[in-house]
């Protein structure tokens, strides 16, 4: 039996559709982000009050700041971004667990001794701190817990400042479960009451690897965002996986089969802002990934980048679809049609300042559509306004 496609006429914002999400957000859509990083933070916020069934797969690639210390020290996949995406989402009012919240969200001071650190750890351990005393059981044993992992396998010389008791709870649970990142997923959003589907795209400890168009290589995601280190010279021609940041070798990681459910029957599929190779284009480089955005029969929507990201250097906007489709089709296939990886992008290109726009002849070969409306306001710009950007997104499901 053929498939029968059907369409419909969309208003922007459909405030009909979106006042029937907020009564009931338990129903909401299920929209999927491939996504990392910190672009998606204010959007996730405004958008657990219209659907608790959205669904964030994040790279867990990241070789800088906190998650670089936690990678070094225990050999594992970055989980910062995982830990920034999950409390974004946490159910933050009375019902759900705001002592959990204040705890997870807590860093240490950066200026402290390692003493007074290594003595405030062994508080919380302890249940004695008061962060932890005011957090109910069973969930301080639970904390606990995973805590005590932490600081059993901490290294001598393990630098505490700065570091996220969130990041610290997640890292001893990762050890707690035999090094897998899902079961510790599961508990951090049981804790927090986590209002969406939160997972890393795959629980592989590997690093991003990238060929620019001078010919040399960068190894390690926090060398091409342009954040701790200078800025990109030259384009990123190729990015890949490696095994580890020095002394690398290709490594090849897989899709799993409930991620990749998850893709396929997502209502809506979405490519959005953030940093176009180490946040977005990574997510497709894991063997299954294109083909389950393939089979997945909804529509799927590309939201290109606000200003200048240091990623795209020298990029047009043609040249950004094209690179998003080379790589969905890596894995899809060569002659994967373009309506099964891309029918929308969402842009303002009244209000907002893009590298370029999308060119009449490259929407007319991908039979791609514009949609052009407004998503940026006198308070959000120069970025997209997080109310906006969910209204739209909810008004084409």
């Amino acid at each position: 039996m053929q498939p029968i496609q059907v369409t419909r006429t969309i208003k922007l914002p459909d405030l009909l559709r979106i006042s029937r999400y907020q009564k009931a957000p338990e129903l909401g859509p299920s929209i999927l982000f491939f996504s990392g990083g910190s672009a998606l933070r204010q959007m996730s916020r405004v958008l657990k009050s219209y659907t608790h069934n959205s669904i964030h797969l994040v790279t867990p690639f990241d070789s800088g700041g906190s998650s670089a210390t936690l990678r070094r020290a225990f050999e594992m996949p970055a989980i910062g971004d995982l830990r920034s995406r999950l409390m974004s989402l946490a159910d933050e009012t009375v019902t759900g667990n705001p002592e959990v919240y204040r705890l997870f969200t807590y860093r240490f001071p950066k200026d402290a001794s390692d003493r007074s650190l290594t003595e405030r750890l062994n508080q919380l351990t302890a249940g004695k701190d008061p962060m932890i005393e005011s957090v109910p059981n069973p969930m301080r044993r639970l904390i606990r817990t995973q805590l005590g992992y932490f600081q059993e396998a901490m290294p001598e010389g393990f630098e505490l400042q700065g570091a996220s008791i969130g990041n610290l709870i997640l890292t001893g649970g990762y050890l707690n479960n035999h090094k897998h990142l899902d079961p510790i997923i599961f508990l951090f959003s049981k804790l927090v009451g986590v209002l969406g589907t939160v997972r890393a795209v795959v629980n592989d400890n590997l690093h991003l690897g990238a060929e620019l168009k001078d010919g040399s290589r960068i190894l390690g995601q926090h060398l091409l965002t342009g954040k701790e280190v200078a800025p990109l010279t030259s384009p990123i021609e190729r990015l890949y996986l490696v095994d580890r940041v020095h002394g690398a070798s290709p490594a090849i990681s897989e899709l799993r089969k409930k991620n990749r459910k998850l893709i396929e029957q997502a209502e809506l599929i979405c490519y959005p802002p953030g940093s176009f190779y180490s946040s977005l284009i990574a997510n497709f480089l894991p063997a299954g990934v294109g083909s389950a955005v393939a089979a997945n029969t909804g529509p799927k929507l590309y939201i290109p980048n606000l200003g200048q990201d240091p990623e795209q250097i020298g990029m047009s906007m043609d040249q950004s679809i094209n690179t998003l489709l080379r790589h969905l089709r890596n894995d899809a296939g060569a002659k994967c049609p373009v309506p099964q990886l891309l029918n929308f992008i969402l842009l303002d290109s009244k209000r907002g300042h893009y590298s370029s726009l999308p060119s009449r002849a490259l929407v007319k070969k991908l039979k791609v559509r514009i949609i052009d409306t407004e998503l940026i306001t006198i308070n959000s710009a120069p970025y997209y306004d997080p109310n906006l950007l969910t209204e739209t997104l909810l008004s084409l499901c």
